[in-house]
């Protein structure tokens, strides 16, 4: 069944496939967007897919970006062939969407299975997005000193009238983005006001010279009393070459072991070779693969 928005019984039965597989698998099955999706029922650039055994949804891709898929099987209903199928038919779905560039497919974790299907459906890896951790609970995983030098004034969110220069720098920082670029200002109000949000827990750094200009900014989350992660991190490309990105993301790492992070995630592009070598120098490895096939 195709159709452009879930009724509360059908979002119902898509979220509990997720989180059965989220239990499963040890990995969500969707993303945080397209689990959104799922009960949102005002964004026209969504379609979804539900039957009985699975869910998929595909979402249009900003300017020439390609539509993306994304689905889930329930863990009782796999190994039938029903995974190729709604596969199949999302792809249908997705080229009456957009017809150029072809479409793609999310498959979080890279599990064997979706490995699989993957190649029995004759797609090939096109994008890859890196999930990297950290502990910080230790003696052994201090964290470097925070410095901050005499021309950045660094300090947390203030309230909705920081919210117009994090969506400028957001949307400059990630004009290259499929996902993260092209944000709107609702896109921004709906994850402050999102019940995991923390106000102390995202960093502003501003232009000591200027203190009405954004230089970036670093938003963390909670995930559990355990996790926590690197959420968003954006530089003004105006502002690059000043250690931004590193004093950021130090600010917001200290920030979760204050607050009793044992551990903390972030997800990166895997050919963002300067972001890599960021987070790799703060003591960042590689934890997971998410892979878009095509």
């Amino acid at each position: 069944m195709v159709m452009d928005r879930l009724t509360p019984e059908q979002a119902a039965r898509a979220r509990a496939m997720v989180t059965a597989a989220r239990a499963v698998d040890g990995v969500a099955p969707l993303s945080e967007q397209a689990e959104k999706a799922i009960g949102d029922a005002d964004d026209p650039g969504v379609r979804h897919i539900l039957s009985d055994t699975g869910y998929a949804n595909v979402s249009v891709g900003r300017d020439d970006e390609p539509a993306m898929i994304e689905a889930v099987v329930d863990p009782g209903s796999r190994g039938r062939g029903h995974g190729r199928e709604l596969l199949l038919k999302a792809f249908d779905v997705a080229r009456e969407m957009v017809a150029e560039p072809a479409p793609r497919v999310w498959a979080h974790g890279d599990l064997p299975a979706a490995v699989a299907t993957a190649a029995a459906l004759g797609l090939t890896r096109r994008r890859e997005l890196l999930q990297l951790r950290r502990p910080v609970g230790g003696a052994a995983d201090a964290l470097p000193p925070l410095e901050v030098g005499d021309d950045i004034v660094l300090r947390t969110y203030a309230g909705s009238a920081d919210d117009a220069e994090i969506l400028r720098v957001n949307n400059a920082s990630f004009d290259w983005h499929p996902e993260q670029g092209g944000w709107t200002a609702d896109q921004i109000s709906d994850r402050v006001h999102s019940s995991w949000f923390d106000a102390a827990g995202l960093f502003l750094a501003f232009d000591a010279a200027n203190p009405a200009q954004l230089l970036g900014f670093h938003w963390t989350k909670r995930h559990d009393a355990d996790l926590g992660e690197v959420y968003i991190v954006g530089v003004d490309p105006a502002a690059q070459g000043r250690g931004l990105g590193r004093l950021l993301t130090l600010a917001g790492l200290h920030h979760l072991a204050e607050r009793g992070m044992t551990e903390v995630e972030l997800y990166v592009e895997g050919d963002n070779a300067a972001a890599l070598r960021t987070y790799e120098r703060l003591g960042f490895t590689r934890y997971a693969i998410d892979v878009a096939y095509g």
